[in-house]
């Protein structure tokens, strides 16, 4: 994904296939004090965003604007660190859990918003962890222990301590997803892959091949997090066990692609926190680093089963330096030998760099033959009449039938690779 909008498929991830170009460099990442008796939290950007009426309005009608008051309330309570990290850890749990429940119908609705919203997760995980930020205990909080319990609140709120190994006689897959994205652009948006993630977790596919378990996780749309390692450590202690795994991200409208290759280019487009990063992915032991590597997921097959409504490619393009020049070329049909990656089928944004880095560990654990790679789903789009972020609703039916048909064509893919698997 890239803001030099040479081709408008590279800008793909959240919430829209952008057709837009940001001149110069990225928005600033500024946050202003928050409301504390401290006063010194500082609220991060997407925190800042829980202020305007589109997430407070998804927040009431999926009724997760109760989760926040009470693990303000646990916080408070808490009379030690290690207490603050159990009710970190266990609230965490509990709204992950909760909107997994509440995609795949159980318990209570809760609200009047389509329980396959991906977009109530986000914005509760967002709340609780401004209460966390802004939260002054009475026995101390070092920024190293404050560092933990975050840490501790995303992943536990992202499905990673969720992760089941089911028996022998069934067949393991790992799904990814991602946050809603693109978000000043307009703050009602979802993120299909997160919708798809929230309906798979924990399911059984039956295949020809016998059954398969789903469990799924989401990433955030930050590029500090990936330099961090966030993609190695949720994924470098189940690849050993699986049979498929898939990356998941928005990516064009109205049809899905299975990304062949992937690059090791940031192209620099700003993430969720309004940071831009340009440059080669950052890993370990940079020195074995590769340009590119491959999906191994079964394309042929991907592309030629009828899944569902939307069209599925096998998208084979690249964008490259060859060897010897110092100038970027798009090539319909892969890198060639010695090139530098410029952006991979999926683009030069985290969407790439998710399958870049899965498939790099993959490849490092030497899992070479382990089906895996990235899929792009389409843009999740508002109904016709609700376009205008400014006035629109936060949700219309054809934007719920789209996020329906996509999630559901998700599960058939994903059922499809199974079956394709050795």
């Amino acid at each position: 994904m890239t803001h030099q909008l040479s081709a408008p498929a590279r800008l793909s991830l959240g919430g829209v296939a952008l057709l837009l170009v940001l001149a110069g460099s990225a928005l600033p990442a500024t946050a202003s004090p928050a409301g504390t008796a401290s006063g010194t939290a500082r609220l991060t950007v997407e925190e800042e965003r829980l202020d305007r009426a589109a997430p407070r309005e998804i927040l009431r009608r999926s009724g997760f604007d109760a989760l926040a008051p009470r693990f303000a309330r646990a916080l408070e309570g808490s009379r030690g660190y290690a207490q603050a990290e159990r009710a970190v850890t266990r609230h965490a749990s509990a709204l992950w859990k909760r909107a997994v429940d509440r995609a795949q119908g159980r318990g209570p609705a809760t609200g009047d918003l389509s329980r396959g919203d991906d977009r109530p997760l986000y914005w509760a995980r967002l709340a609780l962890s401004r209460e966390l930020r802004t939260w002054t205990p009475r026995f101390g909080l070092d920024d190293r222990q404050r560092g933990a319990l975050h840490t501790a609140l995303e992943t536990s709120s992202r499905g990673q301590d969720d992760i089941r190994r089911p028996g022998r006689q069934v067949k393991r897959v790992l799904v990814t997803g991602f946050d809603p994205f693109t978000l000043d652009r307009d703050v009602r948006i979802g993120n299909p892959s997160g919708a798809s993630v929230l309906a798979l977790d924990g399911t059984l596919v039956r295949t020809a091949e016998g059954p398969a378990r789903i469990e799924a996780v989401v990433f955030p749309v930050r590029w500090t997090d990936f330099a961090e390692g966030a993609v190695e450590r949720a994924l470098a202690r189940q690849l050993p066990h699986l049979d498929v795994f898939a990356t998941i991200s928005q990516g064009r409208q109205g049809r899905f692609d299975v990304e062949r290759t992937n690059g090791a280019w940031r192209g620099g487009f700003p993430d969720n926190e309004n940071l831009s990063r340009t440059g080669t992915v950052p890993v370990t032991d940079p020195a074995s680093q590769p340009q590119w590597t491959s999906t191994t997921l079964p394309y042929r097959e991907l592309t030629e089963a009828d899944t569902g409504r939307f069209p599925v490619y096998d998208n084979t393009e690249v964008t490259e330096i060859p060897a010897g020049s110092d100038r970027p070329v798009t090539r319909p049909d892969g890198p060639t030998p010695g090139s530098a990656a410029r952006a991979g089928g999926g683009g030069d944004y985290l969407s790439n760099e998710i399958a870049y880095r899965a498939t790099l560990l993959r490849d490092r654990l030497g899992l070479a033959k382990l089906p895996g790679g990235h899929l792009h789903t389409p843009v999740l789009q508002f109904g016709a009449g609700n376009t205008d972020p400014a006035t629109g609703g936060v949700t219309d039916p054809e934007f719920e039938r789209n996020r329906a048909d996509i999630v559901r064509q998700i599960r058939a893919l994903v059922r499809t690779a199974v079956g394709a698997a050795p």
